[in-house]
């Protein structure tokens, strides 16, 4: 072919890499590459700010595994994106975000709309770019995309000048991506796969602890396999939730800081803890002295930097999740003289007295006549999409609320913010995720703080006809942080009250959506029932009990097994 510019190269780079949506924001140091857009084939998806691109395009990556392309302007539109970027970047999520740039010869001269986006970045992408000369523009553009996606995920950002976009170009011919400074270990050592099924064996009361890494290497089958065949308990990072599945009587729930009384518990007494694709959060951990104290720890993690980088651990394996599980039951297939049921007789008052745990302190809530509790919002939610959903959420009480009682049977089903905690993320991110599969159902559980932070987006989703669902839990407080008030600084609720606070049905019309609020208990079911049988962008208001709080809850510098449960 002859020669193309840099716009054109661009869009051929993306058809190259199956990707079919993109979600920005114009403005002058990109205006060639939208122009492009329009006959590419690729779905261009206009936002109203570019924070909700970036976490429109996360949330497309976390539900179908693919990596998601934003692309934003120069100046304020990269530095909008920033937040989006820290987002995936806390949660190994794989997005490519392209940002202009000012023509190279104006970089460093504060030009109009000019930051250093790198520079920014720097510290919250997996690895950046700046393209300062068009002959690098397609290897790098290839390069991107590969390390988003390879080894531990993440986003990867590609500064582009306006000259460079503009400059004509030969399309060089793909050829495999090989960087010798960068090569992820997939495949686990073998010797450490033995140690570690080994120790497995020995255990009385084993534990795995499975983290977002499962979900990302899309290892919950072999994960699944190994829990059931060995009888071994299983709790859940907030990212692992669904890598599991929740209605298993393996399953313990969530562990940590709003974790299960079980889970926290079990981790407190396992003899071996089994740690898969998970980074020992101090949400997870408490006070780290009390964290496993009895336990041997396996530790299975692609990023070698995450091991024994919090919590010291006894046997390593540097692989991608789904080998090493892979391995570890082969391992056991081919074991000589291995008898299953005699380890799962071993494991049997273990079992027992995780079951009399969860017997003697369920997930459970007070009722209170017809005020609304929060919970059971969540509950009616998993009972009427059977927990079938694609469930988003904002970030605050209800998220954990959602993390407790929504029950996941299935990975990429919960969409959530957890290692950067970002307001603001659910509704851009169900977007996406609707984007992505437009026959499912799409829910954003929210809260009336949290929504507001990307509310625009409404607007985004009726002009694309993604009939999203948004049940928001209205306190008018921001209420976590109320919370905390609430237990540790005598009820003075400091910045916490929504003194003013939309009229989310009326907000609801002005998009062109449907309203609809419960303000009791018995109005709950109704108001979801009529939301999923309406064809259209709906907004659920309920009015819950102010001052409900997340219960149990581990108090900073706690151990985990110090839960306040009421």
């Amino acid at each position: 072919m002859g020669k193309i510019n840099g716009s054109q190269a661009i869009i051929k780079c993306l058809q190259e890499e199956g990707v079919n949506t993109i979600f920005g924001f114009p403005g002058g140091a990109v205006i060639d590459l939208f122009d492009e857009l329009m006959d590419s084939g690729i779905k261009n998806v206009l936002v109203r700010h570019e924070q909700g691109a970036v976490h429109a395009a996360d949330g497309y990556a976390r539900v179908t595994g693919e990596v998601g392309v934003a692309l934003l302007t120069s100046g304020p539109g990269a530095t909008n994106g920033v937040t989006g970027i820290a987002t995936a970047y806390l949660d190994s999520i794989p997005i490519v975000v392209l940002t202009g740039q000012v023509p190279t010869a104006l970089i460093g001269n504060d030009a109009f709309q000019e930051v250093d986006i790198v520079g920014i970045t720097r510290p919250c992408t997996k690895h950046n770019y700046l393209v300062k000369d068009a002959k690098d523009l397609v290897p790098t553009l290839r390069e991107a995309f590969h390390v988003a996606r390879t080894g531990r995920p993440g986003p990867v950002l590609v500064d582009l000048p306006k000259d460079v976009v503009a400059t004509m170009i030969n399309f060089p011919e793909r050829k495999p991506v090989r960087m010798q400074t960068y090569q992820p270990t997939y495949e686990p050592h073998m010797g450490q796969i033995e140690k570690a099924c080994k120790t497995i064996l020995g255990a009385k009361r084993p534990v795995l602890y499975v983290g977002g890494g499962v979900i990302l290497s899309n290892a919950n089958e072999e994960l699944t396999e190994l829990a059931r065949r060995l009888d071994i308990p299983v709790t859940m990072t907030l990212m692992g939730l669904g890598g599991f599945p929740g209605t298993d009587p393996l399953s313990m729930g969530m562990l940590g800081m709003h974790g299960s009384y079980t889970a926290n518990m079990a981790v407190s007494q396992c003899d071996v803890l089994i740690a898969v694709g998970a980074r020992f959060d101090d949400r997870v951990t408490g006070r780290i002295d009390a964290f496993a104290p009895h336990a041997k720890i396996i530790h299975i993690d692609i990023d070698p930097t995450s091991i024994s980088k919090n919590v010291k651990v006894d046997i390593p394996i540097v692989a991608d999740c789904k080998h090493a599980l892979t391995a570890m039951n082969t391992w056991l297939t081919q074991a000589k003289d291995l008898n299953e049921d005699e380890i799962k007789t071993k494991h049997e008052p273990w079992l027992a007295t995780v079951n009399e745990w969860t017997e003697k302190h369920p997930m459970a809530y007070a009722t209170d006549g017809e005020i609304i509790k929060p919970q059971y919002v969540i509950e009616m939610l998993s009972k009427l999409t059977g927990g079938d959903a694609i469930i988003t959420t904002e970030v605050g009480q209800h998220q954990m609320w959602t993390a407790q009682f929504y029950k996941f049977n299935r990975p990429r089903r919960f969409i959530t913010s957890g290692g950067l905690g970002t307001m603001g993320f659910g509704l851009p991110a169900a977007i996406g995720a609707k984007m992505a599969f437009p026959d499912e159902l799409v829910i954003d559980v929210a809260g009336d703080g949290s929504i507001q932070m990307n509310i625009q987006e409404l607007a985004t989703a009726k002009q694309y006809g993604c009939p999203v669902k948004i049940a928001i839990l209205n306190n008018n407080y921001l209420g976590m942080v109320r919370q905390w008030q609430e237990l540790f600084y005598d009820k003075r609720y400091a910045g916490t009250v929504m003194e003013v606070t939309p009229d989310f049905v009326k907000l609801a019309e002005a998009y062109g959506a449907v309203g609809l609020r419960a303000t009791k208990a018995s109005e709950v079911e109704g108001v979801i029932k009529k939301a999923l049988a309406t064809d259209n962008l709906v907004i659920m208001d309920f009015t819950i009990a102010r001052e409900e709080g997340v219960f149990p809850m581990v108090p900073a510098g706690k151990a985990t097994t110090e839960m306040l449960l009421v």
